[in-house]
């Protein structure tokens, strides 16, 4: 769908939204996990979106894209973007706890996307799009059922909260040339028109605490 959607921006020209904004897309360190780290793991649509939300937050140390929920074995894109393999672009969130809970975490993934739509984000339609909050153990899933609790509540969305919630089971990285891709390529109409000014708007709303 992305492609589809790329094309129909090709085609209006609408490239202004990204003007100076790439100089605001923090970087993940790819240094070898340490094993004080922190592990999380969301499904929010797009990776490449994914991945630049959660490496702006202080405490982060890097997002990496990949693939989970499913079943087979290593994975490829377009295999995940057929939509008959059970996965979903995913990111891997590599966390200081001393410096950023998996509550704020939690609250950042819910904060940085429709999480009322079923099978996909925006015009990434499909179940390689849909919303996953994958957890590790019980403490994990009541701070995400809490959170779909809360935002239900609240009124927030005129739906229900769509959001599946999932044990953690397997990650497969991503190919090369996803990690990172919007701090590689800013100048992709996608990544202007969509995902920096999603990202903006995030940063606009959440009130987390970002790098510099």
């Amino acid at each position: 769908m992305k492609l589809f959607l790329l094309n129909a921006i090709l085609s209006i020209s609408l490239f202004s939204c990204a003007q100076n904004s790439s100089n605001e897309i923090k970087p993940g360190l790819t240094a070898k996990p340490s094993s004080k780290e922190s592990i999380a793991t969301f499904s929010e649509g797009c990776f490449w979106h994914a991945e630049i939300v959660f490496q702006s937050l202080v405490g982060v140390r890097d997002a990496v894209s990949g693939y989970a929920g499913g079943t087979t074995a290593n994975p490829t894109y377009e295999e995940v973007g057929s939509g008959t393999t059970g996965y979903a672009e995913t990111v891997q969130v590599y966390y200081d706890s001393s410096k950023i809970s998996f509550e704020t975490l939690v609250k950042a993934f819910f904060a940085s996307q429709d999480p009322t739509q079923v099978n996909g984000q925006g015009n990434d339609i499909g179940t390689q799009y849909r919303s996953i909050a994958f957890y590790r153990n019980k403490k994990e899933k009541e701070i995400i059922d809490n959170q779909i609790k809360l935002l239900n509540d609240s009124k927030k969305y005129s739906s229900r909260i769509a959001t599946q919630v999932i044990p953690f089971s397997k990650f497969y990285k991503a190919e090369d040339y996803h990690q990172e891709y919007i701090k590689n390529h800013p100048e992709n109409p996608y990544v202007q028109n969509v995902s920096i000014p999603e990202f903006q708007k995030f940063k606009k709303e959440f009130k987390g605490n970002f790098k510099p």
